[in-house]
């Protein structure tokens, strides 16, 4: 995988993203380099609200995932988040987190994916409020992304629109058919991994990542 750069496309509300988890934490094990781009998916025109059909649908597609990866999918989570009306599926305030974490060390971005996805999946908490976002935050270790995503600066604004913005970007100029997405870009010239080596053997996704 030398002279290659991983980039990874996802949302954090994103039940299969939450499923190809393992696969980006093996890849980093073994020295692989992997930008994190969320790409708006269920942000702004892309919010839903959590009715009774879109959180059944949710909850058969999560016991899918878990499984094909063996990703916690918990009875709180089914309870708390799927099961609570009037909310929406509504990932910006958690992708603005993940942007106010890796805004000095953009690898701070998968723990903090990590993070929220586990306060979701697996202990049924909010992060679809800033509110939500800002106590997973904390309780991560991340005391300083969660005071900016209480008080987002222009720095952390502009920063958070262009790390979406070029995820979009990426995501239509490869024509990916849905996230997660993974791509390895060599000279410039990106090149879309099929999503179902994400959710394979591990030595599958390191062959394609290679041949790319």
């Amino acid at each position: 995988m030398s002279n290659a750069e991983v980039t990874y496309l996802f949302d954090p509300l994103c039940g299969w993203c939450y499923g190809a988890t393992p696969m980006l934490d093996r890849l980093s094990a073994i020295g692989a380099l992997i930008e994190l781009l969320p790409t708006g998916l269920f942000s702004g025109a892309g919010a839903r609200p959590m009715d009774e059909g879109f959180a059944a649908h949710a909850w058969a597609n999560d016991q899918r995932i878990e499984r094909l990866t063996g990703q916690r999918f918990t009875q709180a989570y089914q309870r708390n988040v799927l099961g609570i009306r009037g909310t929406l599926l509504d990932s910006h305030a958690a992708t603005l987190g993940i942007s106010a974490a890796g805004l000095e060390d953009p690898s701070r971005r998968l723990t903090a994916l990590k993070a929220i996805q586990r306060a979701r999946y697996v202990d049924g908490r909010d992060v679809v409020t800033v509110e939500g976002v800002v106590a997973v935050l904390v309780d991560a270790g991340m005391a300083d992304a969660a005071a900016m995503l209480k008080q987002p600066t222009e720095t952390l604004l502009t920063a958070h629109l262009d790390l979406v913005g070029r995820g979009r970007a990426l995501f239509q100029r490869l024509h990916a058919n849905g996230v997660p997405s993974l791509a390895v870009i060599r000279n410039e010239t990106p090149r879309l991994i099929g999503s179902n080596a994400l959710f394979g053997s591990f030595d599958n996704l390191v062959a394609h990542i290679a041949a790319a």
